[in-house]
């Protein structure tokens, strides 16, 4: 725990042409009324290149910034761009499930404001060399942490028929996913597959012209082994309780979601503390019973949940 950061990159790069953040005015939008409290912290949780955070820690003099990622080359690049703001960024190298333990290592209490950037970065795409990407030949790596021991090469070459069947289908939506392992185990019987090329070598083999008209083949499968290279969807499942127990009185939690598994989880996780445990019908419901999470609002490809002293309850917006 604590700032892990590698001078990984060149010392010429322009940090601020390297990426664009995503629906930034919305995102700086939903956490104004949480971040503009006086000594407001906010969590982000998934730091990347530090472009939404650049946004926040600009607009907001006050704001005091907690910066995760399991990335290491990112953090270096974080750092540089965040520089005019040290003193008031903590950046903490680790995934961000590990909210709780990174806030407890920097003596923070509690935060007015939570974020999370879902999915694999444009850096990470970039990258030819990690693996990401089914349109370039690589190594089959796809590990956001490098420091990490699983890779898809690995995943690939160890995982029995029906554990990769599953995967595709779990976390690609695959329709062909029992048709794409049987292809892959009875390839890597002849030769361990390595390269990214490879893999879409098989993949587009055999899946029909049909069906290749519609997307590239490997879309999917690639998204799948992504996912359990890095855990994406359990670490997302503990990530936003252990966001909203860190959310203070009058915090927000903003979530970008970019596909349908990510976005179930979020909404099931905000479902849950929005629903009363009380019984049906009563006219006035126990505090101890009544929903942690009440819905307000809605916004699209985010989520945001605010926490209200007067009632002690929390009200979320779902996206939609």
């Amino acid at each position: 725990m604590g700032i892990r950061i590698q001078e990984l990159l060149p010392g010429t790069m322009n940090i601020d042409e390297i990426h664009t953040p995503v629906l930034l005015e919305r995102c700086v939008e939903l956490l104004a009324p949480a971040l503009n409290q006086p000594g407001a912290v906010l969590v982000d949780a998934t730091l990347g290149m530090a472009g939404h955070s650049e946004a926040f820690l600009t607009r907001f003099p006050g704001l005091t910034l907690v910066g995760l990622d399991r990335d290491l080359e990112a953090l270096s690049i974080a750092e540089e761009r965040l520089k005019p703001f040290r003193d008031r960024i903590h950046l903490v190298h680790t995934v961000y499930d590990g909210i709780t333990d990174a806030l407890d290592s920097l003596g923070i209490a509690e935060v007015q404001g939570v974020f999370f950037d879902l999915g694999v970065s444009s850096l990470q795409l970039d990258r030819v060399e990690r693996g990401f990407s089914y349109s370039k030949d690589a190594p089959l790596d796809m590990r956001m942490d490098n420091t990490s021991d699983l890779t898809a090469e690995h995943i690939l070459a160890t995982y029995s028929e029906s554990e990769l069947r599953r995967i595709f289908h779990e976390y690609g939506e695959e329709k062909l996913a029992a048709r794409y392992a049987k292809a892959i185990v009875e390839a890597r019987a002849t030769a361990p597959l390595v390269r990214s090329a490879e893999l879409v070598a098989i993949l587009t083999k055999v899946t029909p012209v049909v069906v290749q008209r519609t997307g590239h083949p490997a879309k999917r499968v690639f998204q799948a082994l992504r996912i359990e290279v890095n855990q994406e969807l359990s670490v997302l499942e503990r990530a936003i309780p252990a966001a909203l127990d860190a959310v203070a009185v009058h915090g927000r939690i903003v979530v970008e979601a970019y596909q349908s598994l990510e976005d179930r989880i979020v909404k099931k996780a905000l479902a849950r503390v929005s629903t009363s445990s009380a019984p049906a019908g009563l006219p006035i419901g126990s505090a101890d019973a009544g929903p942690a999470v009440i819905i307000a609002a809605t916004g699209r490809a985010a989520a945001v949940a605010v926490v209200e002293a007067e009632l002690g309850r929390r009200v979320a917006a779902l996206p939609r």
